[in-house]
């Protein structure tokens, strides 16, 4: 996971500055596009994203990046952004929320990626009457497939204002948690068999690292369900009331993947009790192993006590047969009770009524 950066306390309201780290961007991706026409390109100024809004349609602008605050606030200045929403852009993280500032919506949502760990993004959404933009800590992200709709001109996206094209960013974020917890539940299974057959210290560490990332997918997604209920609940003009329509979807995806998170943290808490089961049944075995050989050398310590004490008057010891008779004595209790102990099942053994 990434190192948390916090801004220094005790700035004033409003003040941005960039997280340790960040990366800058150099330009800024823009799609305007109306029901019939869709333009893209990259520019390398907030003047120039914004005169696309001097165009008939809806503007959408991406940032990959918070740590070029000039460009940060030139954009705030340009759109109409109020400083606190732009100070959270750039404090993260952030809780996944939704604030109405009249005339605009800010949201803040939490974006998967997963490769052979989980990485977790803040995206932040910003909504006016013609336009959505939408700030990324670092370039790369799970939207292409909104991109890919808008430049077909399929469905309603194109033809539907930005409130929709908010819908679509949110709901792409939302369905990208889904890969990772069908991956987590393969992983679980896989660990269920683990944890029985092999209980090892790498199998109690899948499951501990399995507990963790779920744990910050319900960090994530718990707020973010609340987020997109305020949104519904509150009906800003903003959104239009086909987005709110579909934003109920949205919800329901919200809640399908919180119910999928409590189901896996659940049996990850069972792996963990199987696993402490199966460490407990192995020392078991290991114990009762020991018993057998100790139990077994009783007598046999016995015999040979008897026959080392010092005594003259011992009959046996001047017996020309008694050190064999002895061994073969020693060797039928041995085989004597490895036989009742197989029968009755400590050995392997199945025991019968």
């Amino acid at each position: 996971m990434r190192k948390r950066a916090y801004q220094e306390p005790g700035l004033p309201p409003g003040t941005l500055a960039a997280p340790a780290g960040a990366h800058a961007p150099d330009t800024l991706q823009v799609i305007h596009y109306t029901a019939d026409a869709l333009e893209e390109q990259e520019v390398a100024s907030a003047a120039e994203a914004a005169a696309f809004r001097e165009k008939q349609g809806v503007t959408w602008v991406n940032v990959d990046g918070l740590g070029n605050v000039e460009l940060l606030a030139e954009l705030g200045e340009r759109f109409g952004l109020h400083p606190l929403a732009l100070e959270d852009v750039v404090s993260v993280p952030q809780r996944p929320k939704v604030d109405d500032y009249d005339s605009h919506l800010y949201a803040v949502v939490r974006m998967l990626q997963y490769d052979q760990a989980l990485e977790t993004e803040q995206v932040s959404v910003f909504l006016g009457n013609d336009f959505v933009i939408t700030f990324q800590e670092r370039p790369g992200d799970c939207l292409e497939p909104v991109r890919a709709r808008l430049r077909k001109g399929t469905g309603q996206l194109r033809r539907q204002g930005a409130g929709y094209l908010m819908y679509a960013v949110l709901d792409a974020i939302i369905d990208g948690y889904f890969p990772f917890l069908e991956r987590i539940g393969e992983v679980a299974e896989e660990l269920e068999d683990a944890v029985v057959d092999r209980p090892v210290r790498a199998t109690l560490n899948r499951v501990h690292a399995i507990k963790r990332d779920l744990l910050d997918v319900r960090r994530a997604l718990w707020p973010l369900r609340d987020a997109i209920n305020s949104l519904l609940r509150d009906e800003s003009p903003l959104l239009g009331d086909t987005a709110r329509l579909y934003l109920r979807d949205c919800y329901d995806h919200a809640v399908q993947a919180l119910d999928v998170v409590e189901t896996h943290r659940e049996l990850a808490g069972g792996l963990m009790d199987v696993y402490l089961s199966s460490i407990s049944n192995k020392m078991n075995e290991v114990m009762k192993v020991l018993t057998i050989i100790a139990t077994i050398f009783i007598p046999l310590t016995f015999v040979a006590g008897i026959y080392g004490m010092n005594f003259e008057k011992m009959p046996e010891l001047t017996w020309a047969w008694g050190y064999p008779a002895v061994w073969l004595v020693m060797i039928a209790i041995s085989v004597v009770m490895l036989l009742i102990f197989r029968h009755i099942g400590w050995l392997g053994g199945k025991r019968e009524d």
